[in-house]
């Protein structure tokens, strides 16, 4: 039945026809809904097995290493898992009154609190439901910050080549006209060339640092220094933040606003379409214009949600915070204490660079310096030698149980891997997944057609590069199909 529903072009397609609409004849007849369904007569122990080997095909972060750059795959404790589900956090309404709800108005308080010290911010809202959501909401705060002052002619915004992928589109969607900065040889946003584009229609330089080469913006005090004398706003995009935690503070850099992203920071459980969790911060001049209403002590010391923010955005959701996701993050953040957490942000970043410092010696690392928790590596000089490309080397890991990193981004980078270890893998598997790697560009200049082939044994192997791409220029979704007896899709 479902396969109908969704088939493209039925009538009654999505949820049109769970409300009714169309009610397309060979789904309501009469007759079959009195039929008895045609269930299998199965045990509990086949259907306990059946579900079970389903779920062996997913990868996941507690059986296989994620060396995913851009999105840290971080490890979740258990530990945030069991604090999540107290029954004084699950079974909490969403409309409960103030005063039923005083704990966890006061873990929220104390969380924007903490977050607000740990970068160097005057105030943060936890409102946003994910980090692109958090960039659009940072946003719309600059924007109605200019339009107080009565700057209407702000309508530009800088985006490094080396930014996170979803700032262009962040600013444009508030309609910024988005100008693109170079990168240098050393990976770096050109200084020179972001001062150039400096005038008065500058609003906001949206900013990820480290970058997304993994590589620390050195002259980024001379950035937000010039961007300010310009009379714009520097954002800070939090998707690489797991490296400088306890270690250094974008406010301190001179950031305006930032988001954080607390699946890639906070071990928040990421994937299947969330649960996703993006926190604002901003500095005294900004944090008026955040997102209302925010958690806040009475005269008597009660928590209460403060809406008497004559200055902010209003509200970019419907309900105040993603709760649970705010609770795994406050306890991840409780437990390790600040010494922890900069122990985690450094051992992020000596894992990567152990990997860049072993990679290197069998595929290009286009920018040979000490990174911070992700690096970049490039497979264009094996493709120009065997044929074999950067996403061949991706199906080949996924053969070996290892989930394929970042592919062909950041585009600086021809051919480009992005991996990062995180802070959590030990010595063993981070060689392991070495030798891996240095075996499938070995087997690469023996036999190229074979690497082509990959993965040989995943439920589903390759798609049909060709035929995705012309249906997605047409605007048209693929449906899956059972593999073969061969394995093939």
């Amino acid at each position: 039945m479902p396969s109908l529903l969704f088939e493209q072009g039925a009538p009654g397609r999505g949820g049109d026809f769970v409300r009714g609409a169309g009610k397309p004849s060979q789904y309501l007849d009469a007759a079959a809904l009195r039929a008895d369904l045609p269930l299998p007569d199965l045990t509990e122990l086949d259907v306990a097995r059946h579900f079970t080997e389903l779920s062996h095909r997913n990868f996941s972060v507690d059986t296989n290493f994620y060396p995913l750059g851009s999105c840290t795959m971080k490890y979740n404790p258990k530990l945030n898992e069991a604090v999540s589900a107290f029954a004084g956090f699950t079974d909490l309404h969403p409309y409960a009154p103030d005063d039923g709800a005083q704990g966890a108005i006061r873990l929220l308080a104390h969380m924007e609190r903490t977050l607000a010290s740990l970068f160097g911010m005057d105030a943060f809202s936890l409102m946003p439901a994910a980090g692109a959501h958090g960039e659009i909401t940072a946003m719309l705060m600059a924007k109605k910050y200019f339009k107080d002052r009565g700057e209407h002619e702000r309508l530009t915004c800088i985006v490094p080549d080396t930014a996170h992928g979803t700032n262009p589109a962040s600013a444009a969607m508030v309609g910024y006209n988005v100008v693109s900065i170079p990168s240098t040889a050393r990976g770096r946003t050109d200084l020179s060339a972001l001062r150039a584009k400096l005038d008065g229609s500058i609003a906001v330089c949206m900013m990820t640092n480290p970058n997304t080469l993994g590589l620390f913006e050195d002259e980024i005090v001379e950035m937000t220094a010039s961007v300010h004398d310009a009379g714009g706003l520097m954002y800070y995009d939090g998707a690489n933040a797991n490296a400088i935690v306890g270690i250094t503070r974008p406010g301190d850099m001179g950031f305006d606003l930032m988001h954080l992203n607390l699946h890639k920071t906070f071990s928040v459980p990421h994937g299947g379409g969330g649960p996703g969790s993006g926190p604002v911060g901003a500095n005294a001049r900004l944090s008026p214009y955040l997102p209302s209403p925010m958690p806040a002590r009475d005269a008597s010391g009660a928590y209460v949600w403060d809406e008497q923010r004559p200055k902010s955005i209003g509200m970019v959701r419907a309900f105040p915070a993603h709760f649970l996701a705010i609770v795994r993050a406050y306890a991840y953040i409780i437990v390790h204490g600040a010494d922890g957490l900069r122990a985690n942000s450094q051992l992020a970043v000596l894992n990567a660079n152990y990997l860049r410092a072993k990679v290197k010696k069998f595929l290009t690392v286009p920018y040979d310096d000490h990174c911070r928790h992700e690096f970049v590596c490039s497979a264009e000089q094996l493709k120009k030698e065997t044929g074999v490309r950067a996403l061949d080397l991706a199906k080949g890991l996924l053969d070996a149980g290892v989930h394929a990193p970042t592919m062909y981004w950041p585009h600086v980078v021809p051919e480009c891997l992005m991996i990062e270890p995180t802070e959590t893998e030990n010595r063993h598997t981070l060689d392991a997944f070495v030798e891996t790697l240095r075996e499938l560009v070995v087997y690469a200049h023996e036999d190229p057609a074979a690497v082509q082939q990959r993965p040989l044994h995943t439920p589903v192997r390759r798609v049909d590069e060709a035929q995705v791409g012309r249906l997605a220029n047409k605007g048209i979704g693929l449906r899956w199909s059972p593999p073969s007896s061969d394995g093939n899709a």
